[in-house]
C-alpha cells in the first residue's frame, strides 16, 4: 500500500495551480511553511489535501507558494503544538536563502558583488538613496578618534567607539523616519572609515567605500582588482537573514532605539567567536595552514569545536558567498599567491571535516593573510559590510508595533512559599 503522505505530494503536484503573475512577495515556499509551522514537508502537502492551505504558484517561482496570512492564520487556529518562536514569524522583505544561494530584495547577491558598487547595494537594501561622503564629526574629533587607535589594534573596536560618539553627539538621533535613518546611515559608514587608522601612507585610489577602506587595512597598495575584491566582500557580507547579530539589531530597533544604537547592538552580538570572530579565527588557521594544511587541520580541529572556516549551519553543498569571493580572488593580483594554492589543497581534506565546504569566513580569511592585512581585517570587513543589512532590517522594524519582542521566560527557580 503507498504511503499517504507520497499520495498526497503527488496529488498536490499533479493540480499545480495556474500561476500568478506576481513578484512572489507575501508567499511562502513550501520549506519556509514547514519550518514556521514545525512540521515536515509532507504535512505542509497533507494540509492542502485536507483543505487547510490553499497552494499558489508564482510565475518565475520554482515549486508552490502559500499566502503568509493564511499560514499565520493555521499557526493561530493549530492546538497541540507550540507557536513558532518570535524571530522565525519576522517577516521580512529583504534577504532570502533559498536553496544554497543568496538573494537581495529579490536579486543574486553573487551576481550583485561584481556588477555594482556596496553602496548601491546599502541603497537597495534601505529602498532609498542617501548621499554618500558626508562625513559627521570635526576633523578634530576624527584626529582625536584615530589617536586612541593604532594600525595594530582591533579596528572593530574602533568601530563601535566612532558609533558611540556619534550617538552621543546628535541630539536628534530619535528620529525615525525613512529618510532621516537612511541619511544617518549613511554618514555612519563614511565616518567610521576616515576615523579608521591608516595602514600606510598611501591615498585612497577612489571614492568609493571599498576604495576608501583598502589602505586602513594593509600597506600593500590598492589597485582596481584589489578594491574590486574588497567590494564584493563588503556586498556579500551584507546581509544574512536573522542571524544573532541581526535579531539583536531588530530588537533594539522594536524598542524604538536610535539606529546608532541598533547598530551598536549588532555589533555586541557580532562581538565573539561564534560570529563575527569566526572569520578571525579563520584567518590564524590559515596562517597556519599555509606551512602545512593537513597539519593545521589536525590541530585545529576537534569532537569539540568546529573547524574555523568550513562548513555552514544553513547551507548544505557549499556556501555561495565564498565560491563568488574565491573566483574573484583568482583573477585578482599580487600578495601572497600561496593562499591561493592552500585554499584549494583544504578544499581536497575538506572531506576530512564534518562540513565538506569552505564558507564565508574562509573567504574572508583568504583576503586577509593573502594581502597582509592587519590581525582582524576579516572581522572588520564582516562589521562594517553587516550594518547596512541592520539597519535595513531597522527600517523594516520600526514599521512594526514597537516591543513586540516580549517571550514569557519558564521559571524553573526556587519556589516562593505559599502565603
Amino acid at each position: 500500500m503507498a504511503d499517504r503522505s507520497t499520495d498526497h505530494v503527488a496529488h498536490h503536484r499533479r493540480r499545480r495551480p495556474t500561476p500568478l503573475r506576481h513578484d512572489g512577495r507575501d508567499y511562502l515556499t513550501t520549506a519556509q511553511v514547514a519550518r514556521v509551522l514545525g512540521v515536515k514537508t509532507q504535512t505542509v502537502y497533507a494540509y492542502v489535501s485536507r483543505g487547510l492551505l490553499t497552494s499558489a504558484a508564482v510565475d518565475g517561482v520554482r515549486g508552490s507558494v502559500f499566502a503568509v496570512d493564511e499560514v499565520d492564520a493555521l499557526t493561530r487556529r493549530s492546538a497541540g503544538r507550540p507557536p513558532a518562536g518570535v524571530v522565525e514569524r519576522i517577516r521580512t522583505q529583504i534577504t532570502l536563502l533559498d536553496d544554497d544561494h543568496l538573494y537581495y530584495r529579490g536579486q543574486d547577491a553573487a551576481v550583485l558583488s561584481t556588477s555594482v558598487d556596496f553602496e548601491a547595494v546599502a541603497a537597495m537594501l534601505w529602498q532609498s538613496g542617501p548621499d554618500w561622503g558626508r562625513n559627521m564629526l570635526p576633523r578634530s574629533v576624527i584626529k582625536q578618534l584615530r589617536a586612541l587607535g593604532n594600525p595594530a589594534g582591533r579596528r572593530v573596536d574602533m568601530v563601535r567607539m566612532v558609533i558611540d560618539v556619534l550617538g552621543s553627539r546628535d541630539n536628534l538621533r530619535h528620529q525615525l523616519t525613512h529618510d532621516v535613518v537612511t541619511r544617518k546611515a549613511a554618514g555612519i559608514f563614511d565616518t567610521v572609515v576616515d576615523c579608521l587608522p591608516v595602514a600606510s601612507g598611501q591615498d585612497a585610489i577612489g571614492p568609493s567605500l571599498a576604495a576608501r577602506l583598502w589602505p586602513r587595512l594593509t600597506s600593500i597598495p590598492a589597485n582596481r582588482g584589489r578594491v574590486r575584491l574588497l567590494n564584493a566582500a563588503l556586498v556579500l557580507l551584507a546581509d544574512h537573514d536573522l542571524t544573532a547579530s541581526t535579531v539583536a539589531a531588530r530588537v533594539a530597533a522594536s524598542a524604538r532605539g536610535s539606529i546608532y544604537s541598533v547598530v551598536t547592538a549588532g555589533l555586541g552580538a557580532l562581538d565573539g567567536p561564534l560570529h563575527g570572530g569566526a572569520a578571525t579565527r579563520a584567518s590564524r588557521f590559515l596562517a597556519d595552514a599555509l606551512e602545512n594544511p593537513s597539519s593545521a587541520l589536525a590541530l585545529w580541529s576537534g569532537p569539540d569545536q568546529a573547524t574555523p572556516g568550513f562548513g555552514h549551519v544553513v547551507y548544505r553543498d557549499h556556501d555561495p558567498r565564498a565560491e563568488a569571493l574565491f573566483a574573484l580572488m583568482a583573477t585578482t593580483t599580487g600578495g601572497n599567491r600561496k593562499v591561493i594554492r592552500t585554499i584549494e589543497e583544504l578544499r581536497g581534506l575538506a572531506g576530512q571535516t564534518d562540513a565538506a565546504f569552505l564558507n564565508s569566513d574562509m573567504a574572508l580569511a583568504a583576503i586577509a593573510v593573502r594581502f597582509d592585512m592587519a590581525p582582524d581585517a576579516a572581522e572588520t570587513i564582516f562589521a562594517i559590510a553587516r550594518i547596512a543589512g541592520w539597519v535595513a532590517h531597522a527600517i523594516e522594524e520600526y514599521e512594526e508595533p514597537r516591543l513586540r519582542f516580549r517571550p514569557q521566560g519558564v521559571y524553573v527557580g526556587v519556589r516562593p512559599p505559599t502565603p
